[in-house]
């Protein structure tokens, strides 16, 4: 176990800290919508039910949607594009390893088995990670227009008003605006961490270069 947790100990530690937060999450969002009944003279409802209510399920796939497309266009904008002294970069004007052909690597058995395979199987494992990226944004989109959809129809039908459909909910100012104020601040993250990086460091990092490394040293 001792070792697990030393050659796994940076998933283990984000995947715990987001068990906590969602915990934390559900756990207040809970007591919000109790709130809010309330208010409305409504009865309350317990926690596995609102696991299951528009509230909660918009919350969550409102920040997950906007998560997975921060790191999907990432990946797929360093492909594209450098940045001049950024340890986030690719070396620019040079040979990089993570633009050598897998093809030539076939012989290593070490290589993972795709790479042995070759052909349309290497070439999408060439480009899973995106796929995987892009795929849980797809996913996590459309969950975010249901649980924005059931919310809003929920809130709907406390007032007495006629519900809506998902195809309405996507052409509402109120859905982009949610999806918008999230993506804007995950994209300025992004955009903070690169250009930062390249004048400051951080000592033991991997996401940082060297600490006596010159400003302009790109890579690792």
């Amino acid at each position: 176990m001792r070792r697990f947790l030393r050659d796994n100990g940076l998933s283990v530690a984000l995947f715990g800290l987001f068990l906590l937060s969602i915990v934390g999450q559900t756990l207040a969002g809970w007591r919000a919508l109790v709130e809010e009944l309330r208010f409305h003279g409504l009865p309350a409802i317990g926690l596995p039910e609102y696991l299951t209510t528009g509230h909660f399920l918009s919350a969550v796939f409102e920040n997950w949607e906007s998560e997975f497309l921060q790191m999907s266009v990432y990946v797929l904008l360093t492909v594209l594009l450098v940045q001049k002294g950024s340890a986030e970069s690719k070396t620019p004007g040079q040979d990089n390893p993570e633009d050598e052909d897998p093809g030539k690597k076939r012989g290593d058995r070490d290589a993972p088995w795709p790479v042995h395979r070759g052909g349309l199987l290497l070439r999408l494992y060439s480009h899973s990670l995106s796929i995987a990226l892009l795929t849980l944004f797809a996913v996590s989109f459309c969950l975010h227009v249901a649980g924005s959809t059931r919310r809003s129809n929920e809130e709907a039908l406390r007032h007495h008003q006629p519900t809506k459909t998902m195809a309405e909910t996507l052409v509402e100012p109120e859905f982009w605006y949610e999806s918008f104020q999230n993506w804007q601040s995950e994209f300025l993250s992004m955009g903070a961490l690169v250009v930062l990086g390249i004048y400051l460091r951080e000592r033991g990092s991997p996401e940082s270069k060297p600490v006596a490394s010159p400003h302009a040293k790109t890579g690792h």
